[in-house]
């Protein structure tokens, strides 16, 4: 059997009444009522958010279209519509004021959950399905090794559940799918996206990367809220959600902002990684074709005079022969010489004394066909 840690102890709720019972109390029974009660409190509280969250969507709803209202009744000059833009204005006044009622009251319901001890039921609820705030723990700085290695294995366990996550839409969908798997609110999540959308974008896949993206956001938007309330990220997923489903216009336009900012990141990178490929790849296909003296047969013969360029392009040994004779011979030399190491020429004379002669050889031989040609 396990040791239990009673030090744990010391942080759960404890009720005002649970001090010494009646030795003639049934105890384990009357644990169990206090249990059943604080489950019942714990539903009641957890029915109650979302109640709030429900009404103050529903009255946002009604606000934007108050609004959309008042927009059009304001365009008009007719009479009737001055009258049905008093009274709309009206009702987006009082709508408004209840937005910020039921706003008020679902601060005060997160600063209530903030305030919540852990209990038996709190702490034996996996992977932190609750949004209790717990304070994170020091830890020594990882080295860059020991993270690469950390990221390398969170990933082979769960890249299917992070892609999952990558390609959800719905606010609520991405808050359910973290309440069932909140082993993936974390930086190794994170960093997986950002490289899923560089590679969505190097494929081409703009929509993917673009939806990949959004959810990027959403897991760093947590993660930066987690540093700013020092605790696990895992405790506070809920809250970010909260906020963002009711929130108002700076706090969206500074996630769309962030999102922009991203997207405009990532595509700069998936650009410098096709460049770096493309050079990759063009010094593959150079190295191949390098002739025996190893130089790029391309590179020499754009350094070719065009009159030679025209003799390669034709295959006209002849009017090679032609073009040589009025050259300069030491610059007809030179250019042999690198038609030779670049494999645009192969020589048919055969000397084994060097460089030097093995280009005064090929010009001979180029010189001497010339000649044979005349004769005949």
């Amino acid at each position: 059997m396990s040791r239990i840690d009673y030090s744990v102890w010391d942080h759960i709720e404890v009720s005002d009444d649970e001090d010494d019972t009646h030795p003639n109390i049934d105890t384990p029974s009357l644990f169990r009522w206090r249990h059943q009660a604080r489950v019942e409190r714990m539903e009641d509280f957890n029915k109650k958010g979302e109640e709030i969250d429900k009404t103050l969507r529903e009255c946002k709803r009604k606000v934007a279209e108050a609004q959309k209202k008042v927009q059009e009744l304001s365009i008009s000059t007719s009479d009737d519509a001055k009258k049905e833009l008093t009274k709309a204005q009206a009702e987006e006044k009082k709508l408004k004021k209840e937005e910020r009622e039921w706003e008020k009251k679902m601060e005060e319901h997160i600063r209530e959950e903030k305030k919540m001890p852990w209990n038996v039921d709190t702490l034996s609820k996996e992977g932190f399905s609750k949004s209790i705030v717990n304070v994170i723990p020091d830890s020594s700085e990882e080295t860059e090794e020991e993270k690469e290695k950390k990221h390398k294995t969170f990933v082979e366990k769960n890249e299917k559940q992070i892609k999952h996550f990558g390609m959800l839409r719905r606010w609520d969908d991405s808050q359910k799918y973290l309440s069932d798997n909140p082993h993936l609110v974390c930086e190794e999540t994170a960093n997986y996206l950002v490289i899923m959308c560089i590679d969505l974008e190097v494929e081409e896949k703009h929509a993917l990367m673009e939806q990949v993206a959004h959810q990027t956001i959403v897991m760093q938007f947590i993660l930066e809220l987690a540093k700013s309330l020092k605790v696990d990220p895992r405790g506070c997923f809920r809250q970010f959600f909260a906020k963002i489903k009711t929130a108002d216009q700076q706090y969206q336009d500074a996630f769309n902002d962030e999102l922009e900012s991203f997207k405009e990141r990532v595509r700069g990178r998936a650009k410098i990684r096709i460049e770096k490929a493309m050079k990759e790849y063009e010094e593959e296909e150079r190295q191949k074709r390098l002739g025996p003296g190893g130089l790029d047969p391309v590179e020499v013969y754009e350094s070719l005079p065009a009159e030679m360029q025209k003799c390669f392009d034709e295959k006209d040994i002849g009017m090679l022969q032609e073009v040589i004779s009025k050259m300069d011979p030491t610059e007809a030399k030179v250019h042999m010489k690198r038609c030779i190491e670049s494999g645009l020429w192969v020589p048919n004379s055969k000397t084994d004394d060097g460089d030097e002669k093995e280009e005064d050889a090929t010009y001979e031989e180029v010189k001497q066909k010339e000649e044979e040609t005349k004769k005949e």
